[in-house]
């Protein structure tokens, strides 16, 4: 008896011995961020409120149809700006709450990337984009990869961020996800289910490939087009005010960008202006530059209020720091009439292979010493 107990024994062990091996290999392959509330396979916590956090309620555990497993994540966006961003998105951090301060995250390396399902309550939903990484401080997250944005459909679709080439070495910000009231102006409610890094040796690294024209820096205030973020703020940006969903007398579509300008001086240099950025607030520092080297030139439409309100100058590029913009061109001083009127900035000759900086104006309290309103619409590479 005590033989046939010895050798069940050893054959118990060999059995569990063969699962725990096999649960190690497969734990080399996939690592996951989330899974199912309480789950022990996640590894990151969504703990990062970020912009109109009042704006968003998240439940892990929601079991409105999950795209498997027992639960998924349901996020409710009211666009309500109860924080005067605009904006919301959370990220999910590992250790809880840390945004750089704590030496947390994990060593991701051989993963080539990560996915995730996602689907919208009624079908057009719009997250402005997700992301890998992005997290600074004093232990800054070896990488930050975006993508989006994501025009969700009501039915579940599986999504992938490709991380081939990257350094993984260090990820406090396993998941993050980003939405905007322009993007959804009446709200949103978003599903998302099976988060996870992923091993695939078929994945390669991402070769930026010219794009297609046209290529929009704004088209209309929800349009999955747009391609660069009104978040570049300068100079006197306590004098201005923007609306890019502005619906009166548009030059087409349903939107265009009212922008007003007090001329007040508020923090003192006397001249305001915005960049279009991508990714928002980018000044350099992270590489987000579009190959737009098919592009012969930028056209845009604009008027102003009352007529001979002064743009000094509009342009692309012109960006530095760590990633600068591969150049720039220019135009103005514009003096605008009452009615739409398309301009154009010639772009031939150009190196247009990297850009961050998509489109810029400023103007100063010189030219417009009572302050300014114009409008822009239908900005565009062709």
């Amino acid at each position: 008896m005590k033989r046939v107990l010895v050798i069940l024994s050893t054959v118990i062990l060999g059995l569990t011995a063969a699962t725990i091996s096999f649960a190690q290999e497969a734990a080399k392959d996939t690592f996951v961020v989330y899974t199912d509330k309480g789950s022990p396979l996640n590894h990151y916590i969504p703990s990062g409120w970020m912009g109109d956090y009042g704006d968003l309620k998240i439940n892990e555990e929601s079991m409105k149809e999950p795209y498997s497993g027992t639960s998924c994540i349901e996020i409710t966006y009211s666009a309500a700006r109860s924080q005067k961003y605009g904006w919301a998105g959370m990220y999910w951090q590992n250790p809880a709450n840390n945004w750089g301060s704590v030496q947390g995250g994990f060593d991701l390396r051989g993963m080539t990337k990560l996915t995730f399902w996602a689907k919208g309550k009624v079908g057009g939903e719009i997250i402005e984009k997700v992301k890998v990484g992005g997290i600074k401080g004093t232990y800054l997250d070896s990488t930050e990869v975006s993508f989006g944005p994501i025009e969700l459909s009501n039915t579940w679709e599986k999504y992938t961020i490709n991380l081939a080439g990257e350094d993984l070495s260090s990820i406090s910000g396993g998941f993050a996800f980003v939405t905007s009231a322009d993007l959804n102006p009446k709200g949103a409610t978003i599903y998302i289910d099976e988060i996870k890094f992923e091993k695939d040796d078929a994945v390669k690294p991402e070769v930026k490939s010219a794009q297609t024209m046209p290529f929009y820096v704004y088209s209309d205030r929800i349009s999955v087009k747009n391609h660069f973020i009104l978040s570049g703020w300068m100079g006197d940006y306590g004098d201005l005010i923007v609306d890019q969903s502005w619906s009166e007398n548009t030059q087409s579509g349903d939107s265009c960008i009212k922008i007003s300008y007090s001329g007040k001086a508020t923090n003192g240099a006397r001249w305001a202006g915005i960049y279009w950025q991508n990714p928002a607030n980018n000044w350099g520092n992270v590489d987000g530059g579009y190959d737009l080297s098919k592009a012969t030139k930028i056209t845009f439409w604009a008027k102003g209020e009352k007529g001979a309100e002064r743009i000094e100058e509009l342009k692309i590029g012109g960006l530095m720091g760590e990633y600068p913009d591969s150049d720039s061109a220019g135009i103005g001083p514009v003096i605008l009439t009452k009615e739409w009127k398309q301009y154009v900035i010639d772009l031939k000759g150009k190196d247009l292979s990297y850009l961050s900086g998509g489109f810029a104006w400023s103007t100063n309290i010189d030219v417009n010493p009572q302050g300014a309103v114009f409008y822009l619409d239908e900005i565009k590479y062709e």
